[in-house]
């Protein structure tokens, strides 16, 4: 899946938590979804495209987020091999 695609979805997951009048709670629930329904590759091309891009296309919810996931996702460990 393309990084487009996932911000394009992140933009969408936040949209719908725009409505939540705590800015935390909203963030929260952003970062819950994807932390829930999304598999972990996906989750760090996410927060790949975060730190790549400076999230440029994230909205300023879903960007918040991302920043929260790439703090508290076990599977933003680095990747041994």
């Amino acid at each position: 899946m393309s990084a487009e695609h996932l911000v394009t979805m992140a933009n969408d997951i936040a949209n719908f938590f725009h409505a939540e009048p705590d800015n935390a709670a909203a963030v929260e629930g952003v970062c819950n979804h994807i932390r829930k329904f999304w598999e972990p590759r996906m989750r760090r091309k996410i927060v790949a495209y975060l730190r790549e891009s400076n999230g440029h296309e994230l909205s300023e919810l879903a960007r918040a987020a991302v920043e929260k996931l790439a703090d508290t996702d076990p599977a933003q460990a680095p990747q041994t091999v």
